[in-house]
């Protein structure tokens, strides 16, 4: 993610929504562990913040400092700047180590990531039993009849200003690799969709879209979409300016475990057995004594026998 400037990101965090508890304890309850979570990405601790009433300790990492700088406080939350010359190693230290961590969280932050480091990293920290990692985006916010169909304009401005990272968010994650076994809530491909409830005014709705990373993105190509005009539009939609509306984003989520690895030696013993039962079963056939000449000719003679007695 672009880093932010404080006005910014003052702005990001204002319209930013909170996500509901509802999610920690439901994805919590399939934890094994309670003791640590993750979550990468915080940027102003919005998941972390939820997570702290499930888990004894949350490491909460971005790459952003001037949103760490407004991160919310917790005794039991520690947050941490990991700039992206950090190493692997580095950073699985950081966290906890190896096979430490019981739930790790991207939230609206993996499709920023370097997805091969960062799953390489997650599957080393994050328990091989009882350990969830959880992902979600939200890429939609309904707001009025009124407000929705410039919101939709606006949306669709952005498209030749987005990135491959970007496509990745406003496809509902439906095209992001998620190299985990799903555990029932969402999957690869087929994440769940969920509503985020959140309360807006005017001004931190105009300050959301100026720091929002399409429209960034296309400023730093010289293009400023969210201009005067647009702005006239929205505030003429909205009504009374103070007035704080009931919104919705939409969100999509999913949640996985490291997938089980068969021990090599295993399925190697289970061909093994397979060849020996193979090589048994012609062995058999092949002890078997074959009859001589003169008891082929007895049991010919025997079967003419009975042929003619029929």
């Amino acid at each position: 993610m672009a880093a932010l400037s404080e006005k910014e990101a003052e702005a990001y965090l204002d319209a930013r929504p909170r996500y509901p508890m509802d999610w920690y304890k439901k994805i919590a309850a399939q934890t094994q562990d309670h003791k640590f979570a993750w979550d990468v990405g915080t940027g102003s601790g919005q998941a972390a913040i939820g997570l702290v009433e499930h888990y004894e300790n949350v490491v909460a990492t971005d790459i952003n400092e001037a949103q760490l700088k407004r991160a919310v406080k917790h005794s039991r939350i520690s947050y941490h700047h990991t700039p992206k010359n950090m190493s692997e190693d580095e950073v699985v230290a950081l966290v906890g180590g190896e096979n430490s961590i019981d739930l790790i969280v991207a939230a609206q932050a993996v499709h920023f990531f370097d997805l091969t480091t960062f799953y390489n990293i997650a599957k080393r920290v994050l328990r091989k039993e009882g350990g969830l990692i959880a992902i979600w985006v939200y890429n939609d916010i309904i707001i009025s009849p009124e407000v929705d169909p410039i919101m939709k304009r606006l949306v669709d401005s952005t498209l030749p200003f987005r990135t491959p990272i970007m496509n990745l968010a406003f496809d509902s994650y439906k095209t992001l690799p998620f190299p985990f076994k799903s555990v029932g809530m969402g999957s690869e491909g087929k994440p769940v969709t969920l509503d985020i409830p959140h309360k807006l005014s005017l001004k931190g709705f105009i300050g959301f879209l100026r720091s929002w990373q399409p429209a960034m993105k296309a400023k730093e190509q010289g293009v400023e979409l969210v201009n005067e005009d647009l702005i006239n539009k929205f505030e003429e939609t909205w009504g009374d300016e103070n007035q704080v509306k009931d919104v919705f984003y939409k969100a999509h989520m999913i949640v996985g475990k490291i997938k089980e690895v068969k021990c090599e030696s295993e399925q190697v013993s289970k061909d093994g057995n397979k060849d020996l039962l193979h090589r048994t079963e012609v062995g058999r056939k092949q002890e078997r004594p074959q009859p001589s000449d003169e008891e082929n000719r007895q049991i010919k003679k025997q079967n003419t026998s009975k042929d003619e007695a029929c």
